[in-house]
């Protein structure tokens, strides 16, 4: 009998696909019944299952006490490298069912940061879901774009960083334009904010940088106000309070019920000021020309008709002419 090939010898090494399904149905519901009743199988064949993958990795992967089980050490190991293999599995046949399986209709996975999304996109999808209703957008976001998850391979990346991974092709948007954003009530309420001075003398909520190392320039209020000559250390020691947060969306919301004052990217701002929910209480902003968001998308589709239906829609509202 020939020997099977070097590369072959994890396949061999692979514990039953069988028995590992088995083992994370148990471990989700921390139940051999209730793992059981899920895969439409009997407790005694999960517990045949589960009592081979032990054999075979040489080790107990649930303490069993009566009728319940716990995962030991080893079993929380193993459990979340083959729960997310399952998942990562389950993912992709979604997928190719959808693209490949002759069904009408289309999936496209879309990653992007979570103030674009809640800010940029969630008021304009439906013009697109109503122009296209064959396609469906699976969104996924992130500050971290180098470092997804495994098995995750966006269609497109909306980000500002124009090279993210080889077989993507970038094309370039808007630049950056902020300055201070406010509610008209506040401002009502604290008209001297119109100058540049008393408003660094006032409540200011501050973008931190915090988990966004991969943002070529990060804008805060200190940067802001050292553009147009004021110095933050001179801001009043007693004065207002310095609300700091990495949380974009969550400034937003506190500028909306009348907390204070933050600075205002126009791309995810601009809406709001049209709504006249937001003003700017001053004329002075900021334009970074030195960097752009971009569009990022798999080159493999580049000729793909429901990447391109989006891609349209997209530059549409960005203001970009179609590639």
């Amino acid at each position: 009998m020939n020997n099977p090939p070097a590369s072959d010898q994890t396949l061999l090494k692979m514990p039953s696909l069988r028995a590992v399904r088995c083992f994370v149905a148990a471990a989700r519901y921390q139940s051999f019944t209730r793992a059981a009743e899920t895969l439409c199988v009997t407790q005694a064949a999960i517990s045949r299952q589960i009592r081979e993958l032990e054999e075979h990795l040489g080790t107990a992967l649930f303490e069993r006490t009566g009728r319940s089980v716990r995962l030991t050490t080893a079993g929380s190991i193993f459990f979340d490298a083959a729960q997310l293999s399952f998942l990562n599995i389950a993912q992709a046949a979604a997928r190719i069912r959808k693209d490949y399986g002759g069904n009408a209709r289309r999936t496209l996975q879309l990653c992007c940061s979570p103030a674009f999304s809640a800010l940029w996109m969630a008021h304009r999808l439906p013009s697109f879901f109503s122009a296209n209703p064959d396609i469906d957008l699976d969104l996924v976001t992130t500050q971290n774009f180098l470092s997804l998850e495994p098995g995750i391979q966006p269609d497109i990346f909306i980000t500002k960083m124009s090279r993210l991974r080889d077989g993507y092709a970038s094309v370039p948007l808007f630049h950056d334009r902020i300055y201070p954003v406010c509610t008209p009530q506040y401002l009502g309420e604290h008209p001297e904010i119109a100058n540049l001075e008393a408003l660094r003398n006032g409540v200011l909520l501050n973008l931190s940088p915090y988990g966004r190392s991969q943002v070529a320039e990060h804008v805060d209020w200190s940067v802001w106000l050292a553009v147009h000559r004021l110095d933050m250390e001179d801001r009043l020691k007693n004065g207002a309070h310095y609300f700091n947060a990495n949380d974009y969306n969550l400034l937003i919301q506190m500028v909306l019920s009348g907390q204070g004052v933050a600075l205002g990217f126009d791309h995810l701002v601009r809406p709001l000021i049209d709504q006249g929910l937001l003003t700017r209480p001053v004329v002075q902003e900021l334009v970074l020309e030195e960097s752009r968001h971009y569009f990022a998308y798999r080159e493999d589709k580049a000729g793909d008709d429901a990447l391109g239906r989006f891609r349209n829609w997209f530059f549409a509202y960005s203001g970009v002419a179609a590639a």
